[in-house]
């Protein structure tokens, strides 16, 4: 069945507070309202951008959900999960001041920040799934407990999927640790002896007991290892590493299904909005001062993550020949993960673009 994407264009370099009005007007013209109820737990997935990034959606775009949710009885709520690189956003207590420090805090936009995930990425939910790489997934604990789902995505290019948007944004975004770990490397980890301080603090979180002591460093013994990425999570001196390149085709195939096991139980609950201004080669991870690659478009609303995908890459490619992804990075594939999406039933490819003024 054809899905309903709802847009509004806009001018290039919009100014923030105009773009902040698109987003209220969008949310009221696409239905979203329909998804909160009174008293409920409304969860606001965005991307608060790597130290140094300034092309992430602003939290004046956000603050304007925030006061929707209200205003139809919800309790709105930000929310991310931790990361498995090193930065700002490897855990909760760097990523909630880095947010802050981002303008995402309590007083610019009228809800608190909490973290899905937990303190260090592991806290979590295996969500049942019928999936045709997974039949279970790892989802970030907070999101099943929430009752509405609002995801603010940004798509951008992506080094490993040619697509950053919403099927990422909730797939690798709202996962686990160990979910993160799933779709992210086909390897096991290793310890880079050279910066190995044997402190121990992975040998005393590793849940399988598969680190142990060897020539006064740690080691992983690989064949007990499953993958859940804790010593990445504890090592303090950057000696635990892992092969980040995973083939494309099943990384974007899992993170479709994670992403799948994120809104599964939250039938007619879920919203989706793309912010396609700003947008660059690379996602907002890079701890970078990015510079956009193509001139603004305009704000997607949808109630249906597959198909506002499509949406953007269709919209992308119609103002400028090519699609966001294959300007990006061409050698991938991006529709992989749309069309694995669809296939699985997490959305349509079929949609009809509702243009507003």
């Amino acid at each position: 069945m054809s899905a309903n994407v709802y847009f509004i264009p806009v001018a290039d370099s919009l100014p923030t507070s105009a773009q902040a009005k698109v987003m209220a007007k969008i949310f009221d013209a696409s239905g979203a309202e329909q998804t909160i109820g009174n008293n409920d737990f409304v969860a606001i997935k965005l991307h608060v951008g790597e130290k140094k990034n300034t092309t992430h959606v602003k939290p004046e775009l956000i603050k304007e959900l925030v006061q929707k949710a209200k205003q139809l009885g919800g309790q709105p709520f930000l929310t991310e999960t931790s990361t498995l690189y090193k930065g700002e956003r490897e855990n909760a207590v760097k990523h909630i001041l880095h947010a802050h420090n981002h303008g995402f805090s309590i007083e610019n936009v009228g809800a608190p920040f909490i973290m899905a995930d937990g303190l260090a990425g592991n806290s979590e939910y295996e969500v049942e799934i019928n999936g045709d790489l997974h039949k279970t997934v790892k989802v970030a604990r907070e999101i099943v407990g929430a009752d509405t789902l609002l995801v603010v995505s940004h798509p951008t290019g992506h080094p490993a999927a040619g697509l950053g948007a919403c099927i990422k944004n909730i797939g690798m975004g709202l996962a686990s640790r160990m979910g993160k770990m799933r779709q992210h490397s086909a390897m096991m980890p290793e310890v880079n002896n050279k910066n190995c301080k044997y402190c121990q603090k992975c040998i005393k979180w590793c849940p399988q007991d598969a680190i142990i002591e060897q020539g006064g460093k740690a080691f992983i013994v690989t064949e007990k290892c499953i993958g859940c990425g804790e010593c990445l999570a504890v090592c303090r001196f950057d000696a635990v590493k892992y092969d980040w390149n995973a083939e494309s085709g099943f990384m974007q195939r899992s993170m479709a299904e994670h992403a799948y096991g994120s809104v599964i139980g939250k039938p007619g609950k879920c919203f989706y909005f793309n912010v396609l201004i700003d947008m660059t080669k690379d996602c907002d991870c890079f701890s970078v001062n990015q510079h956009k690659i193509i001139p603004d478009i305009g704000i997607l609303a949808s109630s249906d993550p597959v198909a506002i995908d499509k949406a953007t890459l269709d919209l992308t490619a119609k103002a400028h020949g090519k699609t966001l992804a294959e300007m990006s990075y061409a050698h991938h594939d991006a529709m992989i993960q749309i069309s694995h999406a669809a296939k699985i039933g997490m959305g349509s490819l079929d949609y009809q673009l509702i243009t507003l003024e």
